[in-house]
């Protein structure tokens, strides 16, 4: 099989988000310090794509995760572990032959020059996925597909996986996607990371950060960023403790229609005539754009915050609320992550959410959290001044 047939349609469904990608057994510090000096080091999983799909079930939405592992210890952990948050592990593939990928950091944070990250991932069983080897039909059965970057740095196959994935076809499901720009993993790999920006330009819902914007593609600045990625209905830029800020020139939420139909919409634009020029002056006259505050957050370790991020805001997408709402869940669930030591954790529940996403632009602007505050019983519990 080299890709999905033309005219693949999507079946009725009962899961709101499918994702894809490389998940690996992580080990994590015992202590603060080098690798070199860390005695020991406790078990967990990583990996961007499983880590929104356990977020995403964890907030009670149907979420499965597709990837490829090794038919080893390693594998049988990450299945295992990921299932257990609820999330349909069915269509992960193993691999008689290639190892499941681990890898080994330190426990400060990933943007200090500190911090180091031994992956043993070359070869692994997710980086021989490919165009010919996936389960299209359980691909396309949710009512999102979520994608990340990491997957296409991988290998050659994952890149043309992902370019296959996010091509424009009638039926296909929303395409989410996180550019997720890894510099370590480009560099003798199948492509420049520029390939980011192409396959940013194919989805519907595109979150990427202002620094690694600037560090992928020389371009800074949210406008300007916007103007690179005119296609996507939504574009999300990161901008760590400035907040996010969303342009929005569709993507109507609610059933899967109608998502559906922001895909094709999104299709339409990026292959109308006059191309990428048509688009970004659409994009400039119709968009709607939204700054939403980031949160004061007493961290605890910050690691996995840009994939909790994702999972609050599709988690809003999926239930049809507001723009600025999606972007304070996300602002939440990466909130959640932040105050606890792993990349994931239990989301606070989702009336408690609720509540405080409902707070006015003061009491927003005042919330301070801490390690536990998920488990608070009531919005006024966390308004407190910083």
């Amino acid at each position: 099989m080299s890709g999905p047939a033309a005219g693949t349609a999507v079946a009725a469904t009962t899961t709101d988000v499918v994702c894809l990608g490389e998940s690996m057994v992580t080990f994590l510090p015992s202590q603060p310090g080098r690798l070199a000096d860390v005695p020991s080091f406790g078990r967990g999983i990583g990996g961007a794509e499983s880590n929104v799909a356990c977020a995403l079930a964890a907030a009670g939405h149907r979420a499965a995760w597709v990837g490829r592992v090794g038919a080893d210890g390693f594998g049988d952990h990450l299945v295992e572990t990921i299932a257990s948050y609820g999330v349909d592990t069915s269509a992960v593939r193993r691999d008689p032959v290639r190892p499941t990928g681990i890898y080994f950091r330190t426990a400060t944070d990933r943007g200090t020059d500190t911090h180091e990250v031994a992956y043993y991932r070359a070869g692994s069983a997710a980086s021989a996925m490919s165009p010919a080897n996936v389960p299209y039909e359980e691909l396309f059965a949710g009512r999102v597909l979520h994608l990340s970057g990491i997957t296409a740095a991988l290998s050659g196959d994952c890149l043309a996986l992902l370019r296959e994935l996010t091509a424009a076809r009638p039926g296909r499901p929303l395409v989410s996607f996180d550019v997720n720009h890894r510099p370590h993993l480009w560099r003798g790999g199948p492509a420049d990371a520029s390939v980011l920006l192409e396959l940013a330009r194919r989805a519907d819902l595109v979150f990427v950060g202002e620094d690694e914007a600037e560090e992928a593609w020389g371009i800074v600045g949210a406008e300007a960023i916007r103007a690179a990625v005119p296609e996507p209905a939504v574009l999300v830029v990161k901008r760590g403790s400035a907040g996010a800020t969303v342009f929005a020139s569709g993507l109507r939420p609610g059933p899967r229609s109608s998502i559906a139909g922001g895909a094709e919409n999104a299709g339409a634009r990026s292959s109308s005539a006059g191309g990428a020029e048509n688009a970004a002056a659409e994009a400039e006259s119709a968009d709607t754009v939204t700054h939403v505050p980031a949160l004061h957050v007493d961290v605890v370790a910050a690691v996995g915050a840009g994939d909790a991020f994702a999972a609050g805001f599709l988690s809003a997408t999926l239930r049809g609320l507001p723009v600025r709402d999606r972007a304070r869940h996300g602002h939440l669930m990466a909130a959640a992550v932040l105050t606890v030591p792993g990349d994931l954790t239990e989301p606070p529940a989702r009336d408690h959410a609720d509540r405080l996403v409902a707070l006015d632009d003061d009491a927003w602007g005042r919330l301070r959290l801490g390690p536990g505050w998920t488990a608070a019983d009531r919005a006024s519990e966390e308004v407190r001044t910083p």
